[in-house]
């Protein structure tokens, strides 16, 4: 397929997602600096993306949704499990829970010390207020004025407060804001909503970039590989529609396509393990065998219970007769249940009191989601997730093959490390003592799965069977300062000039919580590395 429309722009960025889109931004602010933003997907103007409660009826394949699976995981009975990625401007943010996690201090303190200098805590920290715009108001931990509105939920459902009453009634710590000074403990999760709407990084970014005469945005725009010359990355090829065409790059292109297609577009360039390369194709130009490796994701198993209050987001008759209001208020007001993010309250818990940090977090949500949401179910319940938040399991991203076209193979390699398994049976047995409190009693029906009877040996059956990503995936082109990291401290590809990589696939470890609030993070340090250079 021949090549056409030559462009060239300063810098070009691969992925308008959470990192790409603040980049975009930040690099374009001198209003000299041309950008180019490559995106796969659509633009992102569905009623389904700016409306919160949206996301929640997404259906499988849509084309805002990559609707990755992965390989057959062997240590949970060869299944195949699901892994949705957003597929649009913003990324995963456009189609996600909207919470909005920092991580702990000790998180990014650990990446530091495992050799990513200058992004431990205090290093980070900055960056997060730069992007924030609190609607609490400023604090030591909190900004305003930042692009990304971070607030409070305006919707916050009857059976979301009777979760967290059972939780003080179990006497587990209550938490005010999980980004302050201690993460544990339970509450609501702040969200990223502007107005009561969708707030993605495509909205709190991207969308203002693109207002600026040296942006060039180009959606249904899908890369192809990287072009190295002379050891220098010059540009990229990408199709349009049935067209291949190539952008060209006077100082850097960027990567910011996410955890498994920022390896796959590497490794496509030829950059990445040699031997793997070699063994689909693709000409080797940079032997980096830890392109791809090091995948780290929150498995998340899920409690679901009946319920026949009134209150529940379900297939119901209550439901369906308090729909029209529910959207009229959200059209004229931007209030009520339309405004909920479903997974409105949770928390970090300790599995062990001795344990320095929260080692599981839970979700809470007013409705019966079961199997990503796809496995419907008439009648009313709820659903509380738990996950392990610092799982030593480690997976790997590979080629299917050099059609750029092809999926990526994913193998998170889930419950690899039995430490993973022991943390989440005990946070299983947490969430079921949280379910049989009295709070919870008084308005709980029939467990659908396991309950609290449960022997470890079903327990461990159920977690093997229906457990799946919370969509945390993080690691596969990771910083260090090692030979072997894919990244140096600064996010340049080592072997290659005038190439990056910022998105969540640099962490060297995975965060102890959501991902998105980090992603943005890591674009808005990303900006300053690359203008410093």
């Amino acid at each position: 397929m021949a090549a056409s429309e030559t462009e060239e722009f300063d810098y070009v960025i691969v992925g308008a997602g959470s990192a790409g889109c603040v980049i975009a931004n930040r690099l374009s602010e001198d209003g000299k600096s041309t950008v180019c933003v490559l995106e796969a997907g659509p633009e992102d103007k569905s009623a389904l993306i700016s409306t919160p409660l949206g996301f929640a009826f997404f259906p499988k394949g849509t084309v805002y949704n990559w609707s990755f699976e992965t390989a057959p995981q062997k240590h949970m009975g060869d299944r195949i499990k699901k892994q949705p990625r957003g597929r649009a401007l913003g990324g995963s943010s456009s189609i996600n829970a909207m919470i909005y996690i920092r991580g702990s201090k000790a998180d990014y303190d650990g990446w530091a010390k495992a050799g990513a200098t200058g992004w431990g805590w205090d290093d980070v920290l900055p960056y997060f207020r730069k992007a924030e715009d609190q609607a609490r108001g400023p604090d030591a931990y909190h900004a305003v004025g930042g692009p990304l509105t971070v607030s409070d939920l305006r919707y916050r459902n009857p059976l979301s407060n009777a979760f967290l009453d059972a939780t003080a009634e179990l006497q587990m710590p209550k938490n005010a804001d999980f980004n302050g000074a201690t993460q544990e403990g339970m509450g609501f999760y702040q969200v990223t909503q502007r107005e009561g709407k969708r707030c993605s990084a495509a909205v709190a970014y991207l969308h203002p970039a693109r207002s600026r005469p040296n942006v060039d945005v180009k959606p249904d725009s899908r890369a192809e590989k990287i072009l190295i010359e002379n050891g220098r990355a010059a540009g990229v090829r990408f199709r349009q529609g049935r067209l291949s065409k190539i952008v060209r790059a006077r100082r850097e292109v960027i990567v910011s396509a996410g955890c498994f297609q920022s390896p796959q577009v590497l490794m496509l360039s030829g950059i990445g393990p040699a031997a793997h390369l070699k063994s689909i194709g693709v000409d080797v130009v940079v032997d980096s065998p830890e392109i791809g490796k090091n995948l780290q994701d929150h498995l998340d198993y899920t409690v679901l219970r009946r319920t026949k209050s009134p209150h529940a987001i379900a297939f119901t008759l209550a439901f369906a007769l308090n729909f029209p209001k529910a959207l009229s208020d959200f059209r004229n007001k931007k209030t009520g249940v339309l405004t909920s993010n479903l997974a409105e309250a949770g928390g970090f818990l300790k599995t062990d009191p001795t344990l320095a940090e929260p080692d599981v977090q839970l979700h809470f949500l007013p409705a019966l989601v079961d199997n990503h949401g796809e496995k419907k179910r008439l009648g009313g319940g709820f659903s509380c997730h738990v996950c392990v938040l610092r799982p030593k399991s480690r997976g790997e991203v590979l080629l299917a093959s050099k059609d750029p076209m092809a999926n990526p193979v994913i193998d998170p390699n889930f419950l690899s490390d039995e430490d993973d398994l022991r943390r989440l049976i005990k946070g299983a047995r947490i969430v079921f003592r949280i379910m049989e409190a009295p709070a919870m009693r008084a308005v709980a029906g029939d467990y659908l799965y396991e309950g609290p009877n449960a022997s470890d040996e079903a327990l461990i059956a159920d977690i093997k069977l229906r457990s799946d990503t919370i969509y945390h995936p993080v690691g596969t082109c990771r910083m260090g300062s090692d030979a072997r990291a894919p990244l140096d401290p600064q996010l340049r590809v080592r072997g290659v000039c005038g190439l990056r990589v910022a998105d969540a696939s640099v962490m060297p470890n995975l965060i102890s919580g959501n991902t998105n609030a980090p992603s943005i993070m890591i674009g808005e340090k990303a900006a300053d590395l690359i203008r410093a250079a």
